[in-house]
């Protein structure tokens, strides 16, 4: 059903408006997870159609010093969250296309063979639930399932220390915590660990320059803003919906899920930010 409303939005000519009126003028922050190099070809070949892709540092620069002339029109930055193995598949496509790419690393999970927890099947139907409570609740249930954060199993789900020196080159590594936890449903003291503890590996480990976190499932507060000021970010990115302009809190700074879509027609749409804009307005 979706796919055909996508279809119809698209051709409607909506997308096209407000890419050409509104994202014109503004900064459109994408957000992908672990896509397939099929459907990163498509999108890389659309977006760099349609956008100008730069990096999100470009956009800081931008911000800091009020110079919105430095930055092309229709200006896109690409985001992937989490740092999942299959990333590393992309990285002839990102050379190819030669587009800048920052990719948000959970730092106690990459180089190893733990999971990801919302990757976990047996927990996998309360995923949502999961979300909405304490931390240290979360970690007792998902223990219940068999699920222990720090356990390796046979199939590494992130990426290794050698892909990530080799494509550090060509793509900006930044911190998404050690271990995506829900930072709001953290005590102070886990809080702070996850935030601070991952730019400090990640800065040691990999030799990284990590100015940048992005929030795990968005989620934040006064207090990861302040935890991530003080533990030296020059800026925190959100899944709040909408564009970025040089006047964006660079600690509150908005993306539009694409949800690692293989349909044109969804990115498309989603990509001008008309789906985000009603699943808003329908709320």
């Amino acid at each position: 059903m979706n796919n055909t409303i996508f279809r119809i939005l698209r051709y409607s000519g909506v997308p096209f408006l407000v890419r050409e009126l509104v994202q014109r003028n503004r900064i459109s922050i994408l957000l992908f997870h672990d896509i397939s190099k099929e459907t990163a070809e498509f999108a890389f070949q659309f977006l760099q159609k349609h956008y100008n892709i730069i990096s999100l540092n470009d956009l800081l620069n931008a911000i800091e010093y009020k110079d919105l002339i430095s930055l092309p029109k229709k200006s896109l930055i690409i985001t992937f969250d989490d740092g999942h193995i299959g990333n590393y598949q992309l990285f002839p496509l990102i050379k190819k296309y030669k587009i800048p790419v920052s990719v948000f690393l959970c730092a106690a999970i990459i180089n190893t063979k733990r999971s990801f927890w919302f990757n976990y099947k047996p927990a996998e139907e309360q995923k949502g639930e999961l979300k909405k409570i304490v931390n240290s609740e979360r970690l007792a249930i998902l223990n219940r399932f068999g699920y222990d954060q720090e356990e390796e199993h046979d199939i590494p789900q992130a990426l290794n220390k050698s892909q990530i020196m080799e494509m550090k080159e060509s793509i900006n590594f930044q911190s998404h915590t050690l271990f995506h936890p829900i930072l709001t449903q953290c005590s102070l003291e886990d809080a702070q660990k996850e935030i601070v503890n991952s730019k400090q590996l990640l800065e040691s480990e990999y030799e990284l320059n990590i100015n940048a976190i992005s929030y795990p499932n968005g989620n934040y507060s006064e207090r990861e803003i302040d935890i991530t000021i003080k533990a030296g970010y020059s800026c925190g990115i959100t899944v709040d919906y909408g564009f970025n302009t040089i006047k964006t809190d660079v600690y509150r700074l908005k993306r539009i899920s694409l949800k690692d879509t293989f349909n044109l027609d969804e990115l498309i749409v989603k990509s001008s930010g008309v789906w985000g804009f009603l699943k808003l307005f329908s709320k």
